[in-house]
């Protein structure tokens, strides 16, 4: 019973075929979170081979929050209209305008952060760290901006229906799962009383 459990949590988390987890579960001797790993590598790749393609279709997904005081669109890509109107995607969307509205992310992606904000960000890092020669300082500071990448950056940051994945996860096993090509394109969020910011691309 717990392994027909383990498979059906398997399947839910990635997004793979019953046969798939099956023998991912069997691979990993058992072991849920390594079943998981395996499925997820195998998920990242499907992603990258089919992340060349065109995508034409999608749709906007918005969300209000919190009294009328949050409010998010976000533009997702897909390869077709038939995909754009599946449920995996539809669910995938409103999950995504939760997480801008409950996470307020800069940035799509890493690439997407200006060269200039890095490096000042880094540099404030390191101006804090007074006591450690600069080859530490640099690594300290490495590390310190992976944290920070993950609070700005949507595919950074942790799912939170699920704080085991990322967003960026999420979206490869949601391409696994319906083998399309997804791109979220951009997005905007408004609070009610905040600075107007420049909308976000990818």
């Amino acid at each position: 019973m717990r392994e027909i459990e383990s498979i059906k949590e398997l399947r839910n988390k990635t997004g793979a075929g019953i046969m798939e987890c099956k023998l991912a579960f069997k691979e990993a001797g058992g072991d849920l979170d390594k079943a998981i790993d395996l499925l997820r590598k195998k998920g990242l790749m499907k992603a990258r081979r089919v992340s060349a393609r065109v995508t034409k279709e999608g749709r906007i997904e918005s969300y209000v929050h919190m009294h009328n005081k949050i409010g998010v669109l976000v533009e997702v890509n897909c390869e077709t209209d038939f995909v754009a109107k599946c449920d995996d995607f539809k669910q995938f969307t409103k999950d995504l305008a939760m997480q801008i509205a409950a996470c307020n992310p800069l940035y799509i992606k890493r690439e997407d952060i200006p060269n200039e904000v890095i490096e000042k960000e880094k540099d404030i890092i390191k101006s804090q760290i007074t006591d450690k020669p600069e080859e530490i300082k640099d690594k300290i500071a490495e590390g310190k901006l992976k944290k920070y990448f993950e609070e700005i950056c949507l595919l950074d940051q942790r799912f939170i229906k699920d704080e085991k994945i990322t967003i960026g996860d999420y979206l490869n096993s949601v391409i696994a799962k319906i083998k399309e090509n997804i791109v979220i394109r951009r997005f905007v969020r408004f609070q009610v009383g905040e600075e107007i910011k420049e909308e976000n691309v990818s």
